[in-house]
């Protein structure tokens, strides 16, 4: 396996079409073709399902491209640390949401100052994918609503709780409240795929979903979707709020008979790269009071 078949790989994925990637990478297709079908070969499965009209991932391709990502940029960044002979500390640390990426700036403001040669990055993930990523020690931390179960080699510190909100356009019927209860829930129902979404919330989804008849449930694929359809007014959601995550173009009502859901940092306990403990409380000191 080398780095020419896993960026032949990954820009293939990332388009769908051989020759799109062809002309990105500025290789002929057929080299395209045989780059893949030798990784293929090595690995011992089929990556990509092609016919005259399509490509698409396989499950085997679908569960390779974060691995093919990551050793693409642990490549690359090994590469120009020893171009420019700096010793660059790589920081990349997860999270499950778009919104959740507003956390990061005043974390990585301030680590900057203390670290110049500090290299931070984020990666979105799925809920449940995250704890095996941090198991692995793939990243070092990871912003999460805490779950019930996790693995035992993880920690997690808390730094606050998040209520319940109902999320919806400010012109949606619910927008007018301030607070409300289960009850008071009302309208078209907006959800994700469970991958998406922390376990406790997905129990709560399933309690209102199995009330409401189909042709009131909206379900995409994206976190992302759920917040276009919601601004839409094509219904109302549900995600914990954390008011430094806000959408400025949506409503935030919290429903204050669901519990509240402990919100923080997973890290593995063994993970001893040199920034996370800084890290950490850093995260404590910015979000203490919040």
């Amino acid at each position: 396996m080398n780095t020419i078949q896993l960026e032949c790989f990954v820009v293939v994925a990332q388009y769908l079409n051989f020759s799109r990637a062809s002309e990105d990478l500025k290789i002929t297709q057929p080299a395209v073709s045989h780059q893949i079908r030798t990784l293929e070969e090595e690995l011992g499965v089929k990556l990509f399902k092609r016919t005259s009209k399509s490509v698409s991932l396989t499950p085997e391709g679908i569960q390779f491209y974060p691995d093919a990502e990551l050793i693409l940029k642990t490549a690359m960044s090994a590469k120009k640390r020893l171009g420019v002979h700096e010793n660059f500390v790589p920081f990349e640390v997860g999270c499950c949401s778009c919104p959740e990426l507003n956390l990061f700036p005043p974390v990585f403001k301030q680590l900057a100052r203390e670290f110049p040669l500090l290299r931070p990055s984020v990666r979105l993930v799925p809920s449940p994918s995250l704890p095996g990523l941090l198991d692995h020690k793939k990243i070092p931390a990871s912003f999460q609503i805490k779950e019930r179960q996790t693995k035992s080699s993880l920690c997690f510190r808390e730094l606050g709780s998040a209520s319940v909100a109902c999320i919806c356009a400010p012109e949606h019927p619910l927008a007018q409240y301030e607070t409300l209860s289960r009850n008071q829930l009302s309208g078209s129902i907006i959800v994700s795929s469970p991958r998406q979404i922390p376990g406790a919330l997905f129990a709560i989804q399933n309690q209102i979903l199995s009330q409401l008849p189909p042709q009131e449930h909206y379900v995409t694929e994206t976190l992302e979707s759920v917040f276009t359809l919601a601004k839409a007014q094509l219904g109302y959601t549900l995600y914990p709020d954390l008011p430094m995550a806000r959408d400025p173009g949506l409503c935030y009502i919290p429903v204050t008979d669901f519990p509240r859901l402990p919100f923080g940092i997973y890290y593995h306990r063994d993970n001893d790269h040199p920034v996370l403990k800084r890290f950490l409380t850093v995260c404590s000191e910015t979000f203490s009071g919040r």
